[in-house]
């Protein structure tokens, strides 16, 4: 009997909780919210959860604040989010790279991305462009290897930072091409861009959000994107796949939220965050910055951050990119 009257209190409290938490939901969010961007402004990361950040707030009627905190590969913003309240009202913008390479390339790192950070929704996905300061000889992606090739380290290539998503895409172009460059980081995408054109990098490989708007300028020259197929966006520029057979290299952004955070808030934010994705004038705007909405619920999140960071292990193996 004893027994049962302490199921029947767990579960009566169990209910209760579930209620609250139901209620919570259906009110949230009641005031603003915080979107950590673990990169600084200009990047395709901050770029992302800024046209997001409009549309939540038109669909909440509540301010979205976008906080950069920049460093550490992504990990500084990553763990100010994975230490945060979890009720919903701070969220982390975060790129591909943090949450499946990271953990294999710094031998410290300041949260555990499986168990501190839960998934919440897809955002936005596209290529990378391998971009060229206009100035540089090679003009097809043949000869640039040919020329990396023929001076061994003799090449700059500049990123986002140590790790980031902007730099494994030039590690993992590098180890297909079999090619080396010196690598150069920067503490955020459009700094790296900048030093890009003013030509004191010989190569990056920005997200295309980032850069589309440099090439169309004439300020930097694609000359491959990282899809397996050409982007409608750049037509004449062709697909690393065209010289690398079966070449890819994709990036993504998402929200995540700290571990704890209600089942019933995560599903509404993902919900709402979906139909965002969907409007047309969001598509139209990913589009134009050569992007696709990135249409995947919590659980398919999570597996696809599971499966890439098994992937990754390997180029950063390969690459032998460590931090100690």
């Amino acid at each position: 009997m004893l027994k049962n009257n302490i199921l029947h209190k767990f579960l009566a409290a169990t209910l209760l909780l579930l209620a609250a938490f139901s209620v919570f939901a259906q009110n949230y969010p009641s005031r603003p919210v915080r979107v950590i961007v673990p990169f600084p402004p200009g990047g395709a990361t901050d770029i992302v959860a800024r046209v997001i950040g409009q549309k939540l707030n038109d669909t909440w009627g509540q301010t979205i604040v976008i906080d950069n905190r920049g460093g550490a590969g992504g990990n500084i913003g990553g763990e100010i989010a994975a230490r945060s309240n979890p009720d919903g009202y701070t969220l982390f913008m975060t790129s591909g790279s943090i949450v499946t390479a990271n953990q294999h390339i710094y031998r410290k790192m300041p949260f555990d991305p499986e168990k501190d950070l839960v998934a919440v929704t897809g955002a936005a996905s596209g290529p990378q462009l391998i971009a060229v300061n206009p100035g540089f000889p090679a003009k097809t992606l043949k000869d640039f290897i040919a020329a990396a090739k023929a001076k061994p380290k003799g090449l700059t290539f500049g990123s986002a930072g140590f790790s980031t998503q902007t730099h494994l895409a030039g590690e993992n172009f590098m180890y297909a091409a079999g090619i080396d460059a010196v690598h150069i980081p920067y503490k955020g995408e459009g700094p790296a861009i900048t030093e890009l054109v003013s030509g004191q990098l010989n190569f990056m490989t920005p997200n295309m959000a980032a850069a589309i708007g440099f090439v169309t300028q004439g300020k930097l020259r694609g000359i491959a994107v990282t899809s397996k197929e050409r982007v409608k966006q750049l037509p004449d520029v062709p697909a690393v796949a065209e010289t690398i057979p079966g070449f890819e290299n994709i990036g993504w952004f998402g929200l995540m939220a700290p571990t704890g955070t209600p089942p019933a808030v995560v599903r509404k934010i993902h919900e709402d965050t979906t139909k965002a994705l969907q409007a047309p004038d969001f598509v139209q705007r990913l589009t134009q910055l050569g992007m696709v909405p990135y249409l995947k619920d919590p659980q398919a999140f999570a597996r696809t951050i599971k499966e890439e960071s098994a992937y990754w292990a390997k180029i950063v193996k390969a690459r032998n990119l460590v931090v100690q």
